[in-house]
């Protein structure tokens, strides 16, 4: 069930849901609560100087350096971010979330005026039960020759609130899996998240699909 504007404002005043800081009216929609871009922009690098010379960065998910393949650019208020044709960065979210009840997640979803800017937001994805935090919100320039500049405060994404079946723990909340949540909240969730668990990622880096399925098959 997808909760609507009513619905939403009594779980914000029952203290079930958090904004931080508090929403403004522009914000709220009829199902659904729009959230704007915060300062905080993880940029990836491209190259890098080593001994041998000027060596193109590849990055790779399993390598488990994520954070060592970006520059993290942090904005003041005011100020703007042009992004190059077919740049890509990861933005953040101006405000925290948090979702306190064991029964409601949160579908992330771009806004329609963002993507008719030329802009691509890639974020169809889920809010766990419980989960309180930044977002990180991908962005790409999809112009071949034009600059968009982007202005942190615009109301980029929206979330839109559904009461699951059942109530879940905060521990199974944390449970992706066989990994405990990736990301512990905070505006770093990106950088200083969790990776997978190394056991999955050294199978998948040397093709053994099979076992994977054979040595983590689900209990049913």
């Amino acid at each position: 069930m997808i909760l609507s504007r009513a619905d939403i404002q009594e779980r914000i005043r029952t203290g079930e849901v958090s904004f931080t800081p508090g929403l403004d009216g522009f914000q709220m929609q009829p199902h659904a609560v729009d959230l704007r871009l915060g300062l905080e922009f993880h940029i990836p690098k491209t190259w890098e100087l080593t001994k041998e010379g000027r060596r193109a960065i590849m990055i790779d998910p399993l390598s488990g350096t994520a954070a060592e393949n970006f520059d993290t650019v942090t904005l003041k208020p005011g100020q703007y971010f042009e992004l190059l044709p077919q740049e890509s960065v990861i933005g953040t979210t101006y405000e925290a979330i948090g979702l306190h009840a064991k029964d409601l997640m949160c579908v992330l979803y771009p806004r329609s005026s963002i993507n008719r800017r030329g802009l691509s937001v890639a974020l169809s994805g889920i809010i766990d039960v419980g989960y309180t935090g930044h977002l990180m919100i991908p962005i790409v320039n999809n112009t071949d020759q034009q600059l968009i500049r982007i202005y942190p405060g615009e109301r980029v994404c929206q979330v839109v609130f559904q009461k699951i079946s059942s109530d879940i723990s905060a521990e199974d909340a944390q449970l992706h899996g066989l990994t405990r949540a990736k990301y512990n909240g905070g505006k770093d969730g990106f950088i200083g998240g969790k990776s997978d668990r190394e056991d999955e990622m050294q199978l998948i880096r040397e093709g053994r699909l099979a076992a994977l399925k054979k040595d983590f098959a689900l209990p049913l």
